[in-house]
Order: C-alpha cells, then sequence, then structure tokens
C-alpha cells in the first residue's frame, strides 16, 4: 500500500500555479488586477514577444513596503480581504495566489515604493528561490517584471502557442480591463510598438469605441438602463453592426470582465430576431448590481461568476438590450460597399483638379442624427392608407402573384413634400424593381424594398399580439410521453411555468420522462422527442429556455417574408413614400430579420466626387 506523503511546498505551488497560470495573458491579468486593486490612476504595460519574452506592469498606485513585499510573495496572503465576508468581495483579486503562483513558474522582480518613504524595495524570486533583496530607486508605485514564464517547466512551456497567438490572448485582456475602468489611463507597447494608449477619465462610450473599434460610436446605441439595485450601461452595436465570430462581446460585473454563459445567452436572446444565427453583435455591457447578489469566487481565474437571481438578471438584460435598440436602430450601420463605389467609372480629371478636391469625406453613416422631423403631411397620410389597401391585396395572394395588385409606377410623386422635411427623403424612382432611390437632403438613400417591408410586417405582427396567437396551446388527442436522461428532466422540469407562457405544457413522468400534454400552435406538427431534446440542450448550453422562443419568432419571421412585398414588383411613388414614411417610425426598421440593412446612403459630396466636381 503507498504511503501517503506531505508534498514539498515548491511542488504545491507549482500545482497551484497551474491553476491560475495558464499562459502569459493569465499572469498578465493578475498583474494588471493588482495594479487596479492598487488605486493606480496609470498603468504601463510592456510585454515582449507575446508575453513569452517579457512581462512587465508598471502602476502609480498605494505601493508596498518591505514587509508587505514579503508576505505579498506568500501564499494566501492578501491585504483584500480585510474581515472573513467573502460575499463582499468588490476588488478584482481576492485569494493571494497570484503572485506566488506566477513566481513559482518564473523569474519575478517586484519593485515598490510607498508613497511617503524615502526609498523602494526589491525582490526577486526566480522560480520560488528568493535570489535578491535589496533597496531600490524608484518613484511611488509599484514595478513588476515577469521573464522566462514556465522556463524551468518545460512540459508547460512546449504546450504554449506561438508569440502572435499569446499576444493576441494579452491584447485582449488589457482591453478588457481598459475597458472596465475608464478612470484609469492604460498603455500597452509590445516590443518597441505602442498598441494604444488611452487617458484617464473617458467616458465609457469613449473608451469602448477607442478599444473595440472606431465605428463603433457611429454605429451603437448608448444604454443606462436601472431596475432597483442593477444597473445596465455601455455600448450596444446596431444589428448591421455585426461580426462572423462572438470575440467582440465584452461584459463586465461589477467592473470585473467575465466571460458568462448566462450573460452571453441574453445577448444572443436579445438580438434574436435581428441577426442571422451565424453573425454576432458587437457590445460592451457593464451589470452593476449589489456584491451579495453575485458569487465571484467559482474559479481561480475569476472570468466565471453564479448569480443569485440568474433569470432576473438575464431578463433585465434582455429586456434592457431590446429597449435601447428601439430607440436607435431606424438607422442602418453599413456605408455604399467601398469596393463597389471604387468600380464606378468617372470622367479623367487633371492632376491640378485632383491636387486642389476638397478632402475626403466619410460616408454618412446615421440620418437620424441631425434632429427630429416634421409628422407627415396629409397628402402622405393618404398614400399611407392607399398603401395599406395595396398591402392588403399582396398578403392575400398566393405568394409570387403579389406583383399584380400595384399599380404601375407613375409621375404622381407628391411635389409638396421637401425631402429635407423627412429623414429617409423623398421617392424619385425604383431600379430593378426592387430597390428604391429617394432624395435626402443630403445625398441619396436606396432602399431594399423587400428586406425593408420584412421588418415593418414583421413588427406589425408583434404589435397586434400575433405571437401570443401563434404560442396558444393545441392539446394532444393522446398525451405523449417521451424519454430523456434524468439530468435532462430535471431541468426541463424547473422551466414547466416558463413553458406554459408558450403553450408547450408538460408534465414529470417518472424520473426519466416527461408527459407532453399540448404543443404550441405553431409548432403542432413538431416532433415532441425532438423539441424536448433541442430545449433540454438549450438550457444545459446557456442555463435559461431560449430555443422555444426563438422558434415562435421564427415562425413570426417566416410569416413576415412571406406578407412582405417582393423583389421585382412595381411600386409607385405614392407606395414608396409611404414604405419610407413607415421606415422612419417603425424600431428596428434599419435591418431586416437576418441582419442585413435595409437602406444604405451615399452622400451628396461622395455622388460629386465621382463627377470630379468641387
Amino acid at each position: 500500500m503507498p504511503t501517503i506523503r506531505r508534498l514539498p511546498e515548491a511542488l504545491i505551488n507549482r500545482i497551484a500555479a497551474g491553476e491560475v497560470v495558464e499562459r502569459p495573458a493569465s499572469a498578465l491579468k493578475e498583474l494588471v488586477e493588482n495594479a487596479i486593486d492598487a488605486g493606480s490612476t496609470r498603468i504601463a504595460i510592456t510585454i515582449i514577444d507575446g508575453g513569452l519574452g517579457r512581462i512587465e506592469v508598471i502602476d502609480d498606485g498605494c505601493g508596498m513596503s518591505r514587509d508587505d513585499m514579503a508576505l505579498a510573495l506568500e501564499r494566501h496572503a492578501t491585504s483584500k480581504l480585510p474581515d472573513e465576508f467573502i460575499e463582499q468581495v468588490m476588488t478584482l483579486g481576492f485569494r493571494g495566489e497570484a503572485l506566488p503562483s506566477i513566481a513559482s513558474v518564473a523569474r519575478v522582480t517586484v519593485e515598490s515604493r510607498v508613497r511617503d518613504a524615502g526609498q523602494g524595495w526589491r525582490r526577486v524570486i526566480d522560480h520560488g528561490v528568493m535570489t535578491e533583496d535589496a533597496p531600490a530607486a524608484l518613484p511611488p508605485g509599484t514595478r513588476i517584471r515577469v521573464e522566462q514564464l514556465f522556463g524551468k517547466v518545460p512540459a508547460r512551456r512546449k504546450f504554449l502557442r506561438s508569440a502572435r497567438s499569446e499576444y493576441a490572448a494579452c491584447l485582449d485582456i488589457v482591453r478588457r480591463l481598459a475597458m472596465a475602468r475608464p478612470e484609469i489611463g492604460f498603455s500597452l507597447d509590445h516590443g518597441d510598438r505602442r498598441i494604444f494608449a488611452v487617458q484617464p477619465g473617458e467616458e465609457i462610450a469613449e473608451r469602448v469605441a477607442q478599444l473595440i473599434d472606431r465605428g463603433m460610436a457611429g454605429n451603437s446605441v448608448e444604454i443606462a438602463i436601472d431596475r432597483g439595485p442593477m444597473l445596465l450601461t455601455g455600448l450596444a452595436g446596431l444589428p448591421t453592426y455585426n461580426r462572423g465570430v462572438a470575440d467582440h462581446q465584452y461584459l463586465f460585473v461589477n467592473g470585473r470582465p467575465v466571460k458568462d454563459r448566462l450573460l452571453i445567452g441574453a445577448v444572443r436572446g436579445a438580438y434574436a430576431d435581428m441577426l442571422a444565427r451565424d453573425r454576432h453583435a458587437v457590445l460592451a455591457l457593464f451589470l452593476s448590481l449589489p456584491a451579495e447578489d453575485v458569487d465571484v469566487n467559482v474559479h481561480p481565474a475569476k472570468s466565471e461568476v453564479r448569480f443569485r437571481d440568474a433569470p432576473s438578471v438575464r431578463g433585465f438584460i434582455v429586456s434592457g438590450l431590446r429597449q435601447a435598440l428601439s430607440t436607435g436602430d431606424r438607422r442602418s450601420a453599413q456605408a455604399p460597399d467601398a469596393a463597389a463605389m471604387g468600380r464606378w467609372q468617372a470622367e479623367p480629371v487633371t492632376p491640378d483638379d485632383v491636387a486642389s478636391a476638397p478632402p475626403s469625406q466619410p460616408f454618412q453613416r446615421s440620418i437620424f442624427a441631425s434632429g427630429g422631423w416634421s409628422p407627415p403631411s396629409s397628402a402622405v397620410r393618404e398614400a399611407s392608407r392607399e398603401w395599406r389597401g395595396y398591402e392588403a391585396q399582396a398578403m392575400a395572394l398566393p405568394q409570387g402573384r403579389a406583383e399584380i395588385a400595384a399599380p404601375i409606377a407613375g409621375p404622381e410623386a407628391d411635389d409638396a413634400a421637401e425631402a429635407k422635411d423627412y429623414p429617409l427623403g423623398i421617392a424619385r424612382g425604383q431600379i430593378a424593381n426592387t430597390y428604391i432611390v429617394a432624395e435626402a437632403a443630403d445625398g441619396l438613400v436606396i432602399v431594399d424594398q423587400h428586406a425593408a417591408h420584412e421588418r415593418l410586417v414583421l413588427e406589425r405582427l408583434r404589435a397586434a399580439g400575433a405571437g401570443e396567437k401563434l404560442a396558444a396551446s393545441q392539446a394532444m388527442l393522446i398525451p405523449e410521453v417521451v424519454e430523456l436522461d434524468e439530468v435532462n428532466c430535471d431541468r426541463l422540469e424547473q422551466q414547466i411555468a416558463g413553458f406554459a407562457e408558450f403553450g408547450l405544457l408538460l408534465e414529470r413522468f417518472g424520473p426519466d420522462a416527461m408527459l407532453v400534454r399540448a404543443m404550441p400552435g405553431a409548432l403542432k406538427d413538431a416532433d415532441p422527442q425532438s423539441l424536448l431534446q433541442d430545449l433540454a440542450d438549450d438550457l444545459a448550453k446557456h442555463g435559461q429556455g431560449l430555443l422555444l422562443a426563438e422558434k415562435i419568432e421564427h415562425v413570426l419571421a417566416t410569416m413576415a417574408c412571406h406578407g412582405s412585398v417582393r423583389a421585382g414588383r412595381v411600386l409607385s411613388v405614392v407606395e414608396m413614400n409611404a414604405l419610407l414614411r413607415e421606415m422612419e417610425c417603425t424600431p428596428r426598421s434599419g435591418q431586416c430579420n437576418h441582419g442585413r440593412p435595409t437602406w444604405v446612403k451615399l452622400a451628396m459630396t461622395d455622388v460629386e466626387k465621382l463627377f470630379g466636381r468641387h
């Protein structure tokens, strides 16, 4: 029988380091969090070879005395828990493991000086062994240098990725921490190259736009919503401003960057009917709530959290995002494609003409930013009623025959209306029986008539309560027993009340089966076995049932698609203007149900450049 023995302290530290320090980015995260907790106003970060060569963090925080520095390099020693109430912790770090863990697998130099001290102190730890302990000259604050990471742990070193990949991970970590603390200035250098520098005291919106993408400022809406003790702030990108991967979703809880599946699922639910499944929103959300309502002591890396009332948090985020987007997303985030515009043929101009041309102007991003507009005139309101009549005829006809209900376009444009009175301008014609061309006060607006009308019909169906009607229960003649494993049955049982709101009536039927008594009206022909398995998988992945609501929304979106004006239908100018006016007052009209833009705008200055005009 093997003998139980105590592990050596050095080995214990290396084992603990494996939980905290997985790669250079993990070590960098711990060091920057310590600098933030020290009350710094500026933090300078330098990395060499993606952190594989060196990591250096310099701050102007409170600093450490010689005795405090010695304690900081011991395991489970921290200044961030003055009492034993760990559920009340508000600092980023609190476990007292970071520095000793890093020092056990790297060469670490710690230099620090308290603000009112005459000199600072330096201590060097080489893979767990102290090699230097002496005075040091430096300004108030702390400087920590990490070198030879995993230098004496070759099994870990060889599993690290390339310097380029490690640099990308370090950049992501610093970006997230810099977004979380706009009151602190951050700078990041990679070798001899300055990556970014942000100044202290910036607004959250300004800081986020600098760190994510400059285009974010014009393609997003600001969020500031509170519900009791919970507060949600940040920037949410327009649905048309999306990415193919979810790496531009920055989520924060009480100033702590997290990657939490409940929050990710809430974002997905909020954008469910505005983005295609393979596209992802771009946003930065800051959630604040009482410390006792969130558990941050879930994982040593502190990137996961748990909420005391998870459904309320998720509902708050979904409703908050939808509320913010409904006030600002009549805009379209996409300007005319630069490559497409480059293919326009223009008359050649002389070099002198080019030299005297005005500087390039950016494309107009939003036509709603210039202020309000006057209500539609009586003529336009009459056109809108006429347009609704054409609509009713079109939706009553079989798919593909809607065009016979529309009159041929003619010269009956409402010349009394001025383009300056309306953000989307006045319709001047139709291209390829698909795109509406309108003249606004400062440019040309091109509208995809099918995509635009698809969104308008969907919003009308919602306003009319079509979702509730679709969700009405369809009782099954013979209730069906669906066998699942016990864990999945437990997940479904906890959500029975929520599913009933959508018309799905379930009962527990033994330890490993569910009884289906009724199906949602919209899904009455669906297979109960497949539906419940998908719902159970969705609960396991996101912690909350999203799939059933998405299925109902998908039915509504399909109805809207089939009931909307098709590409290829000839519209009269009156119809076109009525469509534009309705877009101006409909939430989310800037994108169709799949996240594609419904309109783009070409500023008049760019039209003039096509013809070499000054």
